[in-house]
């Protein structure tokens, strides 16, 4: 299998150097120099009075500097950032969630902040705008959840809930569904605030996925189960337990265009395929070679952290905490690639109408593969800590990053073939 390794170092070359110095906006002016300076921390926690700390550390900031593929950074959190997402009528706004109990909704043109989303208790763990980008939810980890109004940058609802897990919103009506730490997943239409919930085992629901028909939402569970919900009714359609089920938490999961099938990813090791219709479990996956094949202690497992569905070829792609991306076949399960990666893969995203998928890793890289070929297309780097999460707009051409080194970063996907 071709790992990608490489083209990554073709790939680091004059040729993409010189390709991204040529994405930038002119020369930069004075106020642009002030914008970059203000973003850095010139804050030394060593010895100020020594001389020899203070010029490792401006070194090591020009080297940080010198790698920086990102067109834009944001840098008005002041703790790590722990989510994006971008609108999805226009993609050109994004919402940031960090640890210091804010999120933001900036341009992703400019980084103009249209609006700071404060009284949160705890870090913001979830941001994302509404199927219409009208509204913006945030919720922090204590369970304090609020909607926003973009266009007159007011807070128009919140409700508390226990720990939160994790936030989404209906594909086409402003309805906004929650799983927490007890177990419950919640749903409410915003602003007016009418409620549902769906009870199941006391253990964390720990993701969730309203299904593309609207009516159904799947979610995963701490003890290894999964749950599609009718939403309407109140109940649960399938549940799989048991052998169909995971043998510890589930971390991820998600679905195909039309929601027939969704992929469900566990600590461990194991990625399974269900059809959302019958509740049956159509394949299992795991990482050939890893400790994930029949292993039973999910401590020792290799935990599957983020998986998704090529909408353009039958293809599925599963990342592993140990680095690799395993790219599999729908029909016949074979593993087609593996790409390898220098640490744990956080997150995973298919490109809307290609077969290119990207992930960000804790090595804070960017990387875009070429599910075809396994090659690694390109890489992008300019984070001095690990990327937590990311999002790619639709026409493939933007990503935002959010790391641990509480910048935001704006990158300009550019490939040989666009």
């Amino acid at each position: 299998m071709d790992t990608g390794e490489e083209n990554s170092v073709e790939l680091h070359g004059d040729e993409e150097i010189i390709e991204v110095i040529d994405l930038g906006d002119g020369e930069p002016g004075p106020d642009d120099l002030a914008d970059d300076l203000g973003g850095v921390d010139f804050e030394d926690p060593g010895q100020p009075e020594d001389d020899d700390e203070g010029w490792e550390t401006e070194d090591e900031m020009e080297a940080e500097a010198e790698q920086d593929d990102s067109e834009l950074t944001f840098s008005r959190h002041t703790g790590s950032v722990f989510c994006v997402s971008l609108d999805p009528a226009t993609n050109s706004l994004a919402v940031t969630g960090g640890e210091d109990d804010k999120a933001y909704v900036w341009r992703v043109s400019d980084g103009e902040v249209l609006l700071e989303c404060t009284g949160h208790k705890d870090s913001v763990t979830c941001a994302t705008f509404s199927h219409d980008s009208s509204l913006v939810a945030s919720g922090d980890m204590s369970g304090l959840i609020k909607v926003w109004k973009v266009e007159t940058r007011e807070e128009i609802w919140s409700f508390e809930v226990g720990d939160l897990e994790w936030l989404e919103w209906h594909p086409c009506a402003p309805v906004l569904l929650a799983g927490t730490n007890d177990g419950n997943v919640w749903m409410w239409k915003v602003p007016g605030g009418d409620c549902k919930t769906f009870e199941s085992p006391a253990c964390q629901a720990t993701c969730g996925k309203v299904l593309p028909d609207g009516k159904r939402a799947a979610v995963g569970y701490e003890d290894g189960t999964v749950r599609v919900w009718d939403l309407k009714q109140g109940h649960a359609i399938h549940v799989i337990k048991g052998q169909d089920g995971h043998q510890g938490a589930l971390t991820c999961l998600a679905c195909n265009k039309d929601g027939s099938l969704m992929l469900t990813g566990s600590v461990d090791g194991r990625a399974k395929l269900i059809n959302t219709n019958t509740g049956k479990v159509v394949a299992v996956f795991s990482a050939e070679g890893g400790k994930a094949k029949g292993s039973k202690d999910p401590e020792e497992s290799n935990s599957v952290e983020s998986v998704g569905f090529c909408n353009i070829l039958p293809l599925i792609a599963v990342a592993y905490l140990d680095g690799t991306l395993a790219i599999y076949e729908l029909s016949t399960q074979a593993l087609r690639h593996r790409c390898q990666h220098e640490a744990g893969i956080v997150h995973l995203q298919w490109e809307e109408s290609s077969s290119v998928v990207s992930t960000c890793s804790l090595d804070g890289a960017l990387r875009l593969w070429d599910a075809r070929s396994g090659n690694l297309l390109s890489e992008y780097r300019g984070h001095a800590a690990e990327i937590l999460d990311f999002a790619v707009n639709r026409e493939a051409s933007v990503a935002v990053t959010a790391s641990g080194d509480n910048r935001a970063k704006v990158f300009c996907l550019q490939r040989p073939d666009r």
